[in-house]
C-alpha cells in the first residue's frame, strides 16, 4: 500500500511543505494538495515539486468549474514536467455553495462535466491531433455562431512529459462513483468506513469496472484515516471530531450535504441528523460530541500496533489499495514519526 496525506493549511504552504519533505524521508508516497477557496493549489504543487524528489504531487482536489478543460490539461502537464513525471490530477465537482458563491459559475451537470474534462485532458496530453471536441457541455473550438468565429483548433505547444497523467476523482454519489470506476486511475472517497463501504459503493464500483477499458490498470482506491501508533493513544481519535462535524454537519446546505448522506448510509442516520442540526445551530462542540465512538474507531489508525494492523487488514479486505491518512501529533516531529511508524508497519505486513 502506498501512503498519502493531505497537505495541511494550518502551517501555511511553506511550513506544510517542510513537513512533507520530512515525511517523504519517512516513507510518504503521495501528497494531496487542497484548494477549496483558500490559496490556489497549483502554486503549492509547483513549490512541493521543487522541494521533493520522489513523492507524487496530487491536486486534492481541483474543481472542474473554475478552469477550462484545456487549462486543466495544461496545468497538470506543467506540474508533471516540473516534477519530472510526479503529478496526479485530482478532480472533483466541489459543491454549489463554493462554485456559485465564490466563483460565480452555475453548478450544473457535474457528472457530464467531469467526464468531458477527463476526455479532453487525455486528448491534450496525447497530442495526436489538434484539439477538437464536441461534448454536451464543452465544444472546442467554439462552434459557429458563438464568440467571434475566429477560434481554430490547436495543439498544446510543448510535448507533455507523459502522454498519460494519472487522474483521480473525488466522488461520493452512486452514479459518480460508477463513472469513477469506469474512467479514473484513482478514487478518493470521503469518510470511508471499511465495514460499510460495500453497502454504500460496492454496486456502483462493480458496474463501473464492468465498463472499464481492459487496457487501463485497476482503479487505485485511496482511503484510511487518522494515524497515531502507540499505546494509550485512543484519545487522539477525538482530534478528528471537528473535521467530521464540519463536513457531516456544516458542509453544503441542509438538504444537500453529500457527506451527511454517506454517514446516514453507514447506519448512522439518527446521528447524522443530530450532528447536522447542532452544527447548523452554531452548537459545534455538541455536534462534535454527537459523533459515535464506533465510527471514530472504525475509520482511524489510532492505537496500538496490533489495532492498526487489524484496521489495515480491514481496509485491504474492503478494496483499499492505497492509504490516504492524516498524521496526528502536537508537533511536526510527532506527525513525521507516525508516518515512519506506519511505513515500517506496512513493510512488515
Amino acid at each position: 500500500m502506498k501512503i498519502s496525506t493531505l497537505m495541511s493549511y494550518a502551517q501555511g504552504y511553506v511550513g506544510a511543505t517542510k513537513e512533507i519533505v520530512e515525511m517523504e524521508k519517512a516513507g510518504l508516497d503521495v501528497a494531496w494538495v487542497p484548494e477549496a477557496y483558500s490559496f490556489d493549489g497549483v502554486s503549492a504543487m509547483g513549490y512541493i515539486a521543487a522541494k521533493t524528489e520522489k513523492i507524487t504531487i496530487a491536486s486534492g482536489i481541483l474543481n472542474i468549474y473554475s478552469r477550462t478543460p484545456a487549462l486543466m490539461a495544461m496545468t497538470a502537464a506543467g506540474i508533471d514536467a516540473l516534477s519530472e513525471g510526479r503529478c496526479m490530477l485530482g478532480l472533483g465537482a466541489s459543491g454549489p455553495q463554493v462554485i456559485e458563491g465564490f466563483h460565480g459559475v452555475a453548478y450544473d451537470a457535474p457528472m457530464t462535466r467531469i467526464r468531458e474534462v477527463v476526455e479532453i485532458c487525455r486528448m491534450v496530453w496525447r497530442r495526436e491531433e489538434k484539439l477538437i471536441y464536441e461534448g454536451k457541455k464543452y465544444q472546442v473550438p467554439l462552434p459557429s455562431g458563438e464568440g467571434t468565429g475566429l477560434g481554430k483548433p490547436l495543439k498544446i505547444i510543448n510535448h507533455p512529459y507523459r502522454e498519460e497523467i494519472p487522474i483521480a476523482l473525488a466522488t461520493l454519489g452512486e452514479k459518480s462513483v460508477e463513472m469513477t470506476a469506469e474512467l479514473a486511475d484513482a478514487w478518493l472517497p470521503a469518510f470511508y468506513m471499511a465495514e460499510g463501504a460495500d453497502a454504500v459503493w460496492g454496486d456502483a464500483l462493480r458496474r463501473g469496472n464492468a465498463k472499464r477499458d481492459p487496457g487501463r490498470p485497476p482503479l487505485d482506491v485511496y482511503a484510511g484515516g487518522a494515524v497515531a501508533i502507540g499505546e494509550g493513544l485512543e484519545e487522539y481519535r477525538n482530534m478528528s471530531r471537528s473535521g467530521i462535524a464540519l463536513y457531516v454537519g456544516g458542509m453544503g446546505a441542509k438538504e444537500k450535504n453529500f457527506y451527511n448522506q454517506v454517514f446516514r448510509k453507514y447506519g448512522y442516520e439518527k446521528e447524522a441528523e443530530t450532528i447536522q442540526d447542532l452544527y447548523l445551530a452554531g452548537r459545534k462542540s455538541e455536534a462534535e460530541a454527537a459523533i459515535p465512538d464506533s465510527y471514530l474507531e472504525a475509520t482511524s489508525l489510532v492505537g496500538p500496533e496490533s489495532f492498526v494492523k487489524d484496521r489495515l487488514a480491514a481496509f485491504k479486505e474492503a478494496g483499499v489499495t492505497s492509504l490516504n491518512v492524516s498524521f496526528l501529533g502536537t508537533t511536526s516531529e510527532e506527525r513525521v514519526r507516525n508516518c515512519d511508524k506506519l511505513a515500517n508497519l506496512l513493510a512488515k505486513m
